[in-house]
């Protein structure tokens, strides 16, 4: 019963519409009239400003990773703790707090993996960050991250590198979040061919945009 109860909390986490209360909350705007449509962390940024987007960024990431904690903290056994950090993932993209319309699952899904292998966290953040540094694309460097993870679970073992326990359950859910990310990217990844993408400016240097009419 309890194992129940923890999966049902770990999807009740994920779906926390972080950036779209915070947009109701403190800016008295719907982000999803708004920039892309999107709550996550990238178009919080853009409309609401880089306090906003933080903010976004820390709920979305650390749901993740304490959903994938829970079966820890309550000394649950009989499930891996990452089936919990799919559950988040889910609730995430499909949040029942926000009509089932959710964000792209990066930010949870890089807290689930740095909650249950940092190391393999910390390979892809390398890949995110460097592909950010060159391309200026926050949609790229998730899309270029997504696509290292699927590569990394499968070569890794392959090759001896031990950043976590390549098992079957960690190396298809991986497989299924980073084939998730991607799907999700699909309007950017066209944006993108058209070279119509949205850049970032470095520093981090955005202010708030009031929106459009």
């Amino acid at each position: 019963m309890m194992t129940i109860v923890l999966l049902i909390l770990a999807y009740l986490l994920g779906s926390i519409p972080s950036g779209l209360w915070i947009g109701q909350a403190f800016f008295n705007i719907n982000l999803r009239e708004h920039g892309s449509g999107n709550t996550g962390t990238t178009n919080t940024f853009r409309i609401l400003g880089k306090k906003a987007g933080m903010a976004t960024f820390a709920i979305d990431f650390f749901k993740g990773t304490l959903a994938t904690l829970l079966p820890l903290i309550f000394h649950v056994q009989g499930v891996s703790p990452i089936v919990f950090g799919l559950l988040a993932v889910i609730g995430h993209t499909f949040p029942i707090f926000a009509k089932f319309k959710g964000g792209k699952a990066v930010a949870t899904s890089a807290g689930v993996i740095f909650g249950f292998a940092p190391l393999f966290c910390l390979y892809l953040a390398v890949i995110f960050f460097g592909i950010l540094y060159l391309g200026s694309m926050i949609s790229l460097s998730s899309i270029s991250a997504a696509i290292a993870a699927i590569i990394g679970v499968l070569l890794f073992p392959l090759f001896g590198f031990i950043l976590t326990s390549y098992d079957l359950l960690f190396t298809l859910i991986i497989i299924g979040l980073a084939s998730l990310v991607i799907v999700r990217h699909k309007d950017n990844i066209k944006r993108i061919q058209n070279k119509t993408e949205n850049l970032i400016p470095w520093g981090l240097n955005i202010t708030h945009q009031e929106p459009k009419k």
